[in-house]
């Protein structure tokens, strides 16, 4: 799904503009995005969180030479999807694959 995809979603769920949709869809990307930025967590209810984590320098392999090659420090976005969002992933994979089973949920 692309941005223009979801703007189109919005516009022909929520009845705004298309312009006014792709404005919507582009500034809620943009907060996300400025707030990685900071450092700072991305928390969506039911949906899963936007996280900014450290890497450490480690040594890699060039795999045409076979050479190390150290890689440096840095930081990395990551998504770590909810609960409610892994379930409803296994449960689409399970109807289209034919294995549906009880979801179990955990206490919280």
């Amino acid at each position: 799904m692309t941005r223009a995809d979801l703007a189109e979603a919005v516009f022909r769920k929520i009845g705004l503009s298309r312009t006014e949709s792709a404005y919507l869809v582009e500034s809620v990307l943009e907060e996300i995005c400025t707030t990685i930025a900071k450092g700072e967590a991305v928390k969506i209810s039911s949906f899963g969180s936007f996280l900014v984590r450290s890497k450490n320098e480690r040594v890699g392999r060039n795999p045409k030479t076979g050479e190390e090659v150290p890689i440096s420090p840095r930081r990395v976005a990551v998504f770590k999807p909810s609960n409610v969002m892994k379930d409803r992933i296994l449960a689409a994979h399970d109807r289209r694959s034919g294995t549906a089973q009880p979801v179990l949920k955990a206490a919280e």
